[in-house]
């Protein structure tokens, strides 16, 4: 267990990956499931509402849950790969 220097527990100091994907004109980040694997320039699928929608890996980052780009309590996963063709 991690302690912050303020005196509260840090939470688990686990890596997650995080994709910034570009499906039309709007771009936002997606957390990677650890059994998918991408990189950038990947097409994949991001859930938009209740369907799904084909976008571009533009940025792929490294975070923990403090240094995540968006709230983790918030954030949707990529739901996989694009089929090619």
């Amino acid at each position: 267990m991690i302690h912050s220097l303020a005196g509260g527990v840090l939470a688990d100091g686990e890596i997650y990956t995080f994709a910034k994907v570009r499906a039309g004109e709007e771009a936002g980040w997606y957390l990677v499931p650890e059994l998918v694997f991408v990189k950038e320039g990947d097409r994949v699928l991001v859930p938009e509402g209740h369907l799904t929608r084909e976008g571009v890996v533009e940025k792929l980052e490294r975070c923990t849950r403090q240094t995540a780009p968006v709230p983790m309590s918030r954030v949707k996963e990529i739901a996989g790969l694009a089929q090619n063709g």
